[in-house]
């Protein structure tokens, strides 16, 4: 594969220009076909098999609109002087009833004037919007139109009007821009620490940029044909652009070695490709197949997230081994043009990471019992973690959304914030005074924990009821998940209950994935480490590598646990205490913080490829430095020396890129932003600069051992050049000699 690249390598820096212009020309034209045909998401949070899903397909069996996902939109009024019921605030309530009514799509407009629709302080109402489609159709951009709609007359009556959240998890909208652009300049200060020059610095961002570009608008042309949740743009965007730097940046310092060693441009660059860019195809299919596993998950969501961030991986390889390529053959020694003062080195050498490589060479015993005791206490927090549903209490104060779940839990209780849907189907036609439907009522009126149940709604066929439950406590409360338990477990005769709505769904898809997360897992698991055994033919190498991208997931939920669970950080980042804990002064600065039950799958997919990205680069290096001599020890040494720097400046340009979305006032964005940032951190540092290194060095020429019948079948996909590192076998170690 190595001659393959090298190849397509120095083609590209033959003819960059030609390259070159084939990429902007791409991403110009994708972009300019998204901003045409728009980009089309589809939510899609089926839950195929789930008692929620049953309920949920029941719903719209005759019930009348609005019962789709996002079909419903509740605006909630509020009124701090007097009550809703005097009559000028009556009549601009109905005013605003008129309003909506004529609003397009809007099928039914139910007044707070019924039963239930204003709380007991006479202060608080609630407007239920039905809309009669919800194809193509945002639930976000509804509530917006129809909260302008009714705002005018209610406003003018002194009646506030905030719409309460109409959509699912997935329907977040993460409005992109300022954090990317703060992770590009944080990137942009690093790559001038570690190259001193801005041409190079630039490079990566630029090819990073234009691999975001064509992967935007590949995802955006795909919603057309496909489903494509509408937070896989900004996620794809967080992958792909942290990958799409580190790979430009491992390529650049590579080729900058290599000229500065008076290797001719065009050969550097074929040299660089052909071994570093053998370890950038490897790592990028690390990432790809880690994310491709959580389509094993069985959720739709993180089926699609799953493959749509991939593509954005798959685009930063691209554009790493052509891109990349093209741009050092156009600028050849121009590459170290405009060197700004005070910033990077003229050495190339890492100096610093030589003296700490050699330092952990001569002493593995010491530095594997440290690291492995400080790696212990950063993992031992995460038995705490605490997962459950992140309703909109957590949500930014600012936000409408958490107005309204404030004002509905002060006016109708916690509960009122995530109703419990029970569909009962029952086995003859019923109407309202048949017994059935007052005893289906009144058991569920039994249930512990439940605060109110709404009178039934039947069909049209009559043979299903459809009720609305508010239960005691708040949709992010654990107790609420035991009263859908509850609910379901109850055994009415000649009645077959299904229970859905928002938390009840996120209940099964949680039962769901965390049954299937060994399978994720041990897919994920297998297929890196044999990408690992084809790339290095070495079994414990890939077993190893395996073992360590799980210490590092474990310190990532370690932190998790601390910031959120323990709740010591969760003021530090941003977030606003939920109304529970309001009043005591600790309290609002330290607050526990639930994490959603799939958000462990999700970075553990992400993680453990990019994990093994530092992996491929620092084994990649003390492959070539073994290969050289056969020296175990002083392979290491090199190897961390050679690589050090470049992996620092690489996971500094990742937790960047991770951090800056913790200023994002989402939640769940901060959660995925601090595992990230976390992980990465841990990782680049103690584990390839300390960890690695020293169970390489205990483990002597066993690193490179493989059974005779393993390398005859196995293919040569070896991704160091060869014309720099001499292939020498590696027979059996003896076992004297592995401290070697």
């Amino acid at each position: 594969m190595s001659a393959l690249l090298g190849r397509l390598g120095g083609w590209c820096a033959r003819h960059g220009r030609i390259v070159l212009a084939l990429w902007v020309l791409l991403a110009g034209l994708l972009t300019g076909a998204t901003l045409v045909w728009g980009r089309p998401v589809n939510n899609n949070v089926a839950i195929p098999g789930s008692d929620a899903q049953i309920a949920h397909d029941l719903m719209r069996e005759g019930f009348g609109p609005g019962y789709d996902v996002g079909g419903t939109v509740q605006l909630v009024l509020y009124t701090a002087d007097g009550t809703l019921l005097e009559k000028p605030r009556k009549k601009a309530v109905e005013k605003a009833l008129d309003e909506l009514r004529r609003v397009p799509n809007v099928a039914k407009v139910e007044t707070p004037y019924r039963m239930g629709g204003i709380a007991a302080n006479m202060q608080i109402g609630m407007i239920v919007v039905r809309l009669g489609s919800v194809e193509g159709v945002s639930p976000t951009e509804s509530a917006r139109q129809l909260t302008a709609a009714a705002s005018p007359p209610l406003t003018e009556a002194g009646i506030e009007v905030v719409p309460a959240n109409p959509g699912t998890p997935a329907d977040k909208e993460i409005k992109s821009g300022t954090s990317e652009i703060i992770g590009l300049l944080i990137a942009l200060l690093v790559l001038l620490f570690a190259f001193g020059t801005l041409v190079a610095a630039l490079i990566p961002i630029f090819t990073a940029v234009i691999s975001i570009g064509v992967g935007l608008g590949v995802i955006g042309l795909l919603g057309h044909v496909a489903d494509v949740p509408s937070t896989a743009p900004v996620i794809a965007t967080m992958i792909g652009l942290g990958v799409g730097i580190d790979y430009a940046l491992f390529l650049l310092s590579r080729y900058r070695r290599l000229l500065a060693e008076g290797v001719p441009v065009v050969e550097a660059v074929r040299q660089t490709i052909s071994s570093s860019g053998g370890a950038v195809v490897f790592a990028g299919g690390t990432v790809i197949i880690a994310l491709s596993a959580l389509m094993l998950a069985g959720f739709p969501v993180l089926t699609a997230l799953g493959w749509i961030t991939g593509i954005s991986v798959v685009c930063a390889v691209l554009t790493s081994i052509t891109l990349v390529p093209a741009l050092l053959g156009i600028l050849g020694h121009r590459i170290n043009a405009l060197r700004m003062p005070f910033f990077g080195r003229s050495g190339t050498d890492g100096s610093g990471w030589a003296r700490l490589s050699d330092w952990v060479a001569g002493r593995p015993w010491r530095v594997l019992l440290i690291t492995t005791a400080v790696l212990a206490a950063l993992t031992v927090p995460a038995a705490g973690l605490k997962l459950g549903s992140l309703d909109d209490g957590y949500g930014d104060k600012n936000t409408p959304y958490r107005r309204a779940y404030e004002l509905l839990e002060a006016g109708f209780g916690p509960g009122a914030n995530g109703p419990i849907i029970v569909v009962a189907k029952v086995g003859e036609q019923v109407d309202e005074d048949d017994k059935i439907v007052s005893t289906v009522k009144r058991r569920i009126e039994r249930v512990d924990g439940v605060s109110y149940v709404m009178d039934p709604q039947i069909n049209e066929n009559g043979r299903s009821l459809l009720i609305q439950v508010l239960p005691d406590y708040a949709p992010s409360d654990a107790r609420t998940i035991d009263v859908v338990k509850a609910i379901r477990a109850l055994d009415i005769p000649g009645v077959e209950l299904h229970v859905g709505g928002k938390v009840a769904g996120l209940a099964d898809a949680s039962d769901q994935i965390v049954e299937r997360t060994p399978i994720v897992v041990g897919v994920v698991v297998l297929l890196s480490a044999l990408l690992l055994l084809l790339a290095f033919r070495a079994p414990i190498i890939a077993l190893k590598a395996a073992v360590m991208n799980l210490v590092s997931l474990g310190a990532a939920f370690g932190t998790l646990a601390v910031v959120f669970s323990v709740g010591l950080g969760s003021s530090l980042i941003g977030m606003d205490p939920p109304p529970s804990v309001e009043g005591a002064y600790l309290e609002t600065l330290f607050f526990t913080v639930p994490i959603e039950r799939y958000v462990p799958l999700m970075l553990f997919a992400v993680l453990f490829g990019l994990s093994m990205d530092y992996e491929v680069f620092l084994l990649t290096s003390v492959r070539q430095a073994y290969a050289r001599h056969g020296d175990n020890r002083r392979s290491v040494a090199e190897g961390l020396g050679a690589t050090g720097r470049v992996i620092t400046s690489a996971a500094l340009i990742m937790v960047a890129v991770f951090t800056a979305f913790i200023a994002y006032p989402d939640p769940l964005v901060k959660v995925f932003g601090v595992g990230l940032a976390a992980a990465i951190a841990v990782d680049a540092t103690i584990i390839r600069g300390f960890l690695v290194p020293s169970t390489m060095v205990l483990l002597g020429r066993w690193n490179w051992w493989i059974p005779r019948w393993l390398d005859r079948i196995l293919p040569n996909l070896a991704i160091e050049g060869a014309e720099e590192t001499a292939e020498r076998p590696v027979r059996e170690p003896d076992l004297a000699a592995t401290a070697r």
